[in-house]
């Protein structure tokens, strides 16, 4: 039995003169099978690009966030010493004391922030601001907690996405809803979407079978050609755990074991099947992409709804990385400012306009 790999992708096509156009259920077959196609490619680039993401956000994001965490909480513990010093008015100092909670609160609010440089943060704070942190984190859990109880669908749409608000408040209602007696309809449907479902259990447990039948490596006395069908084998169980119909016809293909003919010549039933259980491997393949694609769009604040190419992906870290490059180095340039009072002066005038536009 050859185990030459064959090129020819899986298509049908049409094999007379007598049928020169291919029928809807073929039609739809070609289709479906581009689709994963197509899918497939955009499943491995959406992976290769998460993984050079993932690296370059371990070399090179997550050091500069930790450099720019110790470089604000550098520049409030510097505020809080500069109110100690004299030619201060009132109404600087409270203006110094307002920033300096405002950005002690937002380095507490980081989980990043280690417990060390919390306690520090969280002595600043409480110094300036008449509630302390802690008593003032307690009230507001509080007043969520009661708020929750009144009102929990204004208050967790807030904080949980839409669809899973409705998919929770979904699962409520079905644990709570009285079951109630089907009509004769409903049966039917049911039996017959059931019998659709074994009738597509069974297709893809044929063409299972015939792989592993002809593939199964105890029946191979050559050493050499038994490892090799050892190999062919784990990707043909790969295939049948995932259901993935397309990979193993792509199999039998390689194998020699289908050609155009024989697929061509599949009745209309078996190709309705067929191209059921490659609509869900087109949903399966969707839904991986979507999962590496989420995470994504919320790190770069892309609606859900929007679409995040992932040739996008790495330039726009890009220009995150630079954009935090110019917070930190603007940090820097506000730490020497205010070592010069005149200067500090001028820098709380401009604030204060900027707080006012």
């Amino acid at each position: 039995m050859p185990l030459t790999p064959s090129l020819q992708p899986l298509r049908i096509v049409p094999q007379s003169n007598a049928q020169p156009t291919l029928s809807k259920a073929q039609q739809a077959f070609n289709t479906l099978v581009k689709k994963i196609e197509i899918r497939r490619h955009e499943l491995a680039q959406w992976q290769a690009t998460v993984a050079l993401y993932q690296q370059k956000i371990a070399s090179s994001y997550r050091p500069l966030i930790a450099s720019f965490h110790q470089q604000k909480i550098a520049f409030v513990q510097a505020l809080d010493l500069a109110l100690c010093r004299t030619g201060l008015s009132r109404s600087e100092r409270a203006m110094v004391e307002d920033i300096v909670c405002t950005l002690a609160a937002q380095l507490l609010s980081d989980v990043e922030l280690s417990e060390g440089d919390d306690d520090t943060v969280k002595a600043i704070y409480n110094r300036y601001h008449e509630v302390d942190f802690d008593t003032q984190e307690a009230a507001l859990t509080s007043a969520f907690q009661a708020g929750l109880e009144r009102d929990p669908e204004v208050y967790l749409d807030d904080v949980i996405p839409e669809d899973a608000w409705q998919d929770d408040m979904q699962a409520t209602l079905s644990q709570r809803a009285q079951p109630k007696k089907k009509t004769a309809k409903q049966l039917a449907r049911e039996a017959s979407q059931k019998a659709e479902e074994n009738e597509t259990s069974l297709s893809i447990r044929e063409v299972y079978r015939k792989l592993a039948s002809a593939l199964h490596p105890d029946r191979e006395p050559d050493e050499a050609e038994r490892e090799r069908k050892t190999g062919l084998m784990q990707r043909v169980n790969q295939a049948y755990a995932k259901k993935d119909l397309l990979k193993l016809l792509e199999l039998q293909l390689e194998l020699e074991h289908i050609d155009a003919h024989t697929i061509a010549g599949l009745s209309e039933d078996r190709l309705r099947h067929y191209s059921k259980v490659l609509k869900e491997q087109v949903k399966e393949l969707e839904q991986e992409i979507a999962q590496l694609e989420y995470p994504l769009k919320a790190q770069f604040h892309v609606h859900p709804n929007q679409t995040l190419s992932f040739k996008s992906v790495m330039p726009l870290l890009m220009t995150d990385i630079a954009a935090l490059q110019r917070h930190m180095r603007q940090v820097k340039q506000d730490m020497q400012m205010l070592h010069d009072l005149p200067n500090f002066k001028a820098w709380l005038k401009a604030y204060k306009r900027e707080l006012n536009r």
